[in-house]
């Protein structure tokens, strides 16, 4: 029985659009922009301070400071106010919310690795969405984003998304062996929905066979 989807996405494929309405269909709860805001308070840091860092690994320019500070005397005593902006301690929480969630089921999560942390996991559908360049710029220009901008995120987030499974994880992005189903959203967000649907009632409808008695 599946009581968990993940989602993971390219930037600008609709992912989050798409994850929400799955969850409404179902009544599950949907973790997206709710991983930002539980982890800004287990961390007690701003919400904005987590989602500038999160699917995403420190700077070079970062990790040089904190490397620095946990070398001093006074860094130590400062590293509280760093820790709130450190990718490993994101990553930690982040991690830790995604099995919390998991094991309390009926649940779609987005991103943040989860596809990664429950990999292991019989009762979740693991799903990746992408589309064409073209087409998630049209939607993010859609969505209020100015054609150049749209282009940059485009061109930038994912790679930023590929460097932090490949540091966490230790694997390519995306690892096609990981998911269930690659879904093109360049074929409509509500076909897309009713594949993803249709895949957990077809998986929830297996019954394993049994194993049948001789009879003498």
């Amino acid at each position: 029985m599946i009581r968990v989807i993940t989602i993971e996405r390219e930037y600008g494929a609709g992912g989050g659009v798409i994850a929400q309405k799955i969850a409404e269909r179902l009544g599950w709860k949907l973790w997206d922009q709710l991983f930002t805001c539980e982890i800004a308070r287990i961390a007690n840091c701003e919400r904005s301070e987590v989602a500038s860092r999160e699917e995403r690994v420190d700077p070079l320019y970062y990790r040089l400071i904190k490397s620095v500070m946990r070398g001093s005397f006074e860094g130590n005593l400062n590293l509280h106010s760093l820790h709130c902006l450190d990718a490993d301690s994101i990553m930690r929480i982040t991690q830790q919310i995604t099995l919390q969630a998991a094991a309390s089921g009926n649940c779609v999560l987005v991103g943040r690795g989860s596809q990664h942390h429950l990999r292991g996991r019989d009762d979740t559908l693991r799903i990746f969405l992408f589309a064409p360049r073209e087409a998630k710029i049209r939607r993010l220009i859609g969505e209020g984003m100015s054609e150049a901008e749209a282009q940059e995120q485009v061109d930038t987030v994912d790679q930023e998304r590929a460097a932090f499974v490949e540091k966490y994880f230790h694997m390519e992005w995306p690892n096609r062996d990981l998911y269930h189903a690659m879904l093109n959203t360049s074929a409509g967000d509500e076909n897309v929905v009713r594949a993803i649907l249709s895949m957990k009632d077809k998986l929830d409808a297996q019954v394993p066979t049994a194993v049948s008695g001789h009879r003498t």
